[in-house]
């Protein structure tokens, strides 16, 4: 009995020198000198405002000789964290300390001050400073992750991350290999009122249909009818009844020789519908023929649906074209001369009617193109992404945020969030005090997630990237992050069930009303 207490003590012993030796601790340098900037950190984690319940913002010292890098970070509401990197010059944060310390100190600051010991001796990078918001992020985070072209719809997926920390699931993969028995994409993803208790997404070419999830069931569906363009596309949850608001869309690609953008989406002929997920049943919207509406999106009270919408567009003056030329290649010919609005729709909630459109936000005007609405939880703000032409904004590196203030209908671009590159796709947290978007920032070809804070008096701040286990992590994945979704919880269905749902149902044909 005795040499079995002291075989286990030794064993504790060991295993806290394992652990101790694999944790190095680092201490500020003594002496330095003092550089004239601040350090270039790989993400840029510099000055930015930062939720209290954000992971780690791990991070890579971006200079070429140093052997070591420390990193200071002290609280105004108190607490302090000192860490640091090797060679790598990777700072990797403890996570309970990290937690500790924003918390300490929110609704406060963190200074931040980083040395590194260059053959010369250390250097002391100018402080920057991290600014700890009051409110929270909500907790979890959905996106689809694609090569940035479209030839094949081989190895992509739809993810969850939970954001206090780096776990990140799968939601659904699709197939690891090509095979064109089983070949298919997904895409669209939304969910009703920041919940994940219901779901939907869209399974397109094999096993093709759209799947609704409610709680940890699914179902698949397929939304289509004499009356129908194509099956729904861009959905929209109503944020209390079991309607999805869709538009229907006949798209085309254009891939330019010339054109400094890579591709275009436009889109042939494209109007809205509204589902109602209980009964299975369709309905028309709007089906002007001359008229392409898209991009639907209910008001948080419920009381209005928005949407994009453009007309064919103009030929340049003194062109003049043959008799010949389809709208189909005219639209292709004149695509930078596709502007579209944004209006909006009042719904009676009781009758399920809808009344007549308004103009909410007149980009026509203006030689200007609006997509993506997307009203704040308080109903005050209109977020949207405004580029030079066009709906598919991912490609446009015109693109910025913008957001017109409902109560006063002043339109502003979020000057401070947008980049010089592509900013797009974009949603509000639950308490309307982030925003996550999806951009090009970083190299130009690869969408990243992006995060900023929305403050009270209507203003964003420097947005930020999803930080990372790894700091270069985004260098290394070659995929783009598409459709950001936040939501309070983390989604109930399992990948097998999906799986099943999408593999082994062709689906129930929802039944078409007329309005």
């Amino acid at each position: 009995m005795k040499t079995y207490k002291t075989q286990g003590v030794l064993l504790f012993t060991l295993l806290l020198l394992l652990v101790s030796c694999g944790k190095r601790s680092y201490t500020v340098p003594a002496s330095f000198t003092e550089a004239d900037s601040v350090a270039p950190l790989y993400p840029d984690y510099t000055d930015i405002t930062i939720p209290a319940n954000i992971a780690p913002l791990n991070f890579s010292l971006r200079e070429s000789s140093p052997t070591e890098v420390v990193a200071e970070l002290t609280g105004s509401q108190g607490g302090k964290l000192v860490t640091g990197g090797g060679k790598d010059l990777k700072v990797i944060m403890d996570s309970l300390q990290w937690r500790t310390l924003l918390e300490q100190n929110r609704g406060g600051d963190i200074k931040v001050v980083i040395y590194a010991h260059f053959p010369s001796g250390w250097v002391r990078y100018k402080t920057h400073t991290l600014t700890v918001a009051r409110e929270d992020i909500d907790p979890y985070l959905s996106y689809r992750l694609i090569e940035p072209g479209y030839e094949l719809y081989r190895q992509l997926g739809l993810y969850q991350r939970n954001l206090t920390n780096f776990e990140e699931l799968p939601i659904y993969e699709n197939n690891r290999t090509f095979s064109d028995k089983d070949n298919h994409c997904v895409n669209c993803h939304n969910y009703q009122n920041y919940s994940t208790r219901r779901m939907i997404f869209h399974v397109r070419a094999r096993h093709g249909g759209t799947v609704i999830v409610e709680d940890d069931k699914a179902e698949k569906v397929q939304i289509k009818g004499d009356s129908i363009l194509t099956a729904g596309v861009y959905p929209s949850w109503h944020p209390t009844l079991p309607l999805i608001a869709f538009s229907t869309n006949k798209t085309g690609q254009a891939f330019h020789m010339y054109h400094p953008e890579k591709i275009e989406v436009i889109d042939e002929a494209s109007d809205l519908l509204l589902y109602n997920a209980e009964r299975n049943e369709v309905s028309l919207i709007l089906n002007d023929s001359t008229e392409y509406e898209t991009f639907p999106c209910w008001s948080p009270d419920g009381r209005w649906l928005y949407y994009c919408t453009a007309s064919e567009p103009a030929v340049p003056e003194g062109v003049q074209l043959p008799d010949s030329i389809d709208p189909d290649r005219r639209r292709v010919m004149f695509f930078e001369n596709f502007y579209y609005d944004i209006r909006r729709l009042p719904f009676n909630e009781k009758s399920g009617t809808f009344g007549s459109p308004e103009t909410v936000v007149d980009c026509r005007s203006r030689h200007r193109s609006a997509s993506f609405p997307r009203v704040s939880p308080d109903g005050r703000y209109l977020l949207f992404a405004e580029g030079d032409y066009g709906q598919f904004h991912i490609w446009h590196r015109s693109s910025d945020l913008y957001v017109k203030d409902l109560q006063n209908d002043s339109i502003y671009a979020l000057a401070a969030a947008n980049s010089e590159d592509v900013d797009s796709y974009h949603s509000w947290s639950s308490n309307g005090r982030w925003i996550v978007f999806s951009s090009r920032r970083i190299d130009g070809n690869y969408t990243r997630l992006f995060i900023t804070y929305f403050d009270q008096k209507g203003q964003a701040r420097k947005a930020f990237c999803l930080p990372q286990g790894d700091p270069e992590h985004n260098v290394l994945l070659l995929k783009s992050y598409n459709v950001p979704e936040l939501t309070r919880d983390a989604v109930r269905v399992t990948e097998q069930t999906l799986r099943k749902c999408i593999y082994d149902t062709e689906g129930t044909t929802a039944t078409f009303k007329k309005r």
